[in-house]
């Protein structure tokens, strides 16, 4: 392993047997071009097929790869955090192991930091996703957008390069909640987007089905945002000036000798739906102490098993 390259390519690595090695190869290539000094850092993200035997032995073959072996499945953000502490050079890429991000992007995007960007993100210009996955992409945009109040571009994702004052000040963020895109969001520094060619995944499924998107959405916008709260309260103000409305109105009517019979119906109806709302106020507060709590504990986001 090189001790000072110029550039660090990490790729959190998940049932890639059947392609890690040809990912390995391309960026060997991809280097080769761009002529500088670099490392690769794999991180397996505790693969349930032959990936970390793979992993390994790249590593022993070649002297500018580096496997990490995580001791369980932490997630793909916590992966790309565990390489980031392992990266060296003065910048770093990461990118997806199914090869989807394609490592002969890298020159493009490395030639751009020339003109002075800390941060060049790969805006993939025609997604080779089925309509699934876009679709859920699509959702997890806007649902995420609205409730964090950002413009999250899903033709955006993890695959860039970052300089190192960049990625140092990621790792500062003790977030227990981890999410890369909104991390590099968040630290601010200089950065473009550039076009890149997006290819279809070498094998297999992603991993990320619209389910797991939305459970990703849900958690990383109570860990970086209040607006849930925000929107129990205002909700919770609107029920209470209907209801004076109402009661008011109810008064009104009595007064007038307009109410012949007590309705029973509407006194249980308001009843279960005020009963709703208390409850579901309570349950998002209690989800965000809930986060606090788990904050609070400071465990490791990630544990690494073994390194080759």
């Amino acid at each position: 392993m090189l001790q000072n390259p110029i550039i660090s390519i990490v790729s959190p690595v998940y049932k890639a047997e059947k392609f890690v090695e040809k990912l390995v190869s391309e960026i060997q290539k991809a280097m080769t071009i761009i002529g500088v000094s670099y490392e690769i850092i794999l991180v397996d993200d505790r693969s349930m097929d032959n990936s970390w035997i793979l992993m390994k032995a790249l590593a022993m073959k070649h002297n500018e790869v580096k496997s990490i072996r995580l001791s369980k499945n932490f997630g793909q953000h916590p992966a790309i955090m565990a390489g980031l502490t392992h990266a060296k050079g003065d910048w770093v890429v990461v990118m997806d192991c199914d090869l989807q991000d394609q490592p002969k992007e890298i020159g493009k995007l490395f030639a751009k930091t020339q003109e002075g960007y800390e941060i060049v993100l790969a805006r993939r210009t025609n997604r080779e996703d089925h309509f699934l996955k876009k679709l859920s992409s699509t959702i997890f945009s806007k649902v995420y957008g609205f409730f964090t109040d950002t413009k999250y571009d899903n033709e955006i994702a993890n695959f860039g390069i970052y300089h190192k004052k960049v990625v140092h000040s990621i790792l500062e963020i003790a977030d227990y909640i981890k999410f890369f895109p909104l991390f590099v969001t968040f630290v601010g520094y200089t950065s473009t987007s550039v076009p890149v060619e997006h290819a279809p995944r070498a094998s297999g499924t992603t991993s990320y089905s619209l389910g797991k998107l939305l459970s990703l959405a849900f958690n990383t916008i109570i860990s970086f945002s209040n607006k849930p709260l925000k929107i129990v309260v205002k909700f919770g103000l609107t029920i209470s000036l209907l209801s004076v409305g109402i009661g008011t109105y109810q008064i009104y009517k009595a007064f007038t000798n307009q109410i012949e019979v007590l309705g029973y119906t509407s006194i249980i109806v308001s009843i279960w739906f005020l009963s709703g709302v208390i409850i579901t106020t309570i349950g998002v507060t209690g989800i965000y102490v809930g986060r606090i709590f788990d904050q609070s504990k400071n465990r490791p986001v990630f544990i690494i098993d073994e390194i080759a």
